[in-house]
């Protein structure tokens, strides 16, 4: 895992507890998920108008050029 050994994580770890303190952690995984959460949503979201946008042009009738 990017050439990070059981050591290194734990002192990763430790530091990062050192930092922001127990309490804290859990907000910011909880805050992280929600993020990616709204993220998924919207990517999802984006998608399937572009997906319907595709659809309703396959779907109507071709335009005559005569005028």
């Amino acid at each position: 895992m990017f050439g990070l050994g059981t050591s290194e994580i734990l002192l990763v770890i430790l530091v990062i507890l050192l930092l922001f303190g127990a309490k804290k952690i859990p907000e910011m995984m909880r805050g992280i998920g929600q993020g990616l959460r709204e993220f998924k949503k919207a990517a999802t979201e984006a998608t399937d108008d572009i997906k319907k946008a595709v659809e309703d042009k396959d779907n109507e009738p071709p335009k005559s050029d005569k005028a």
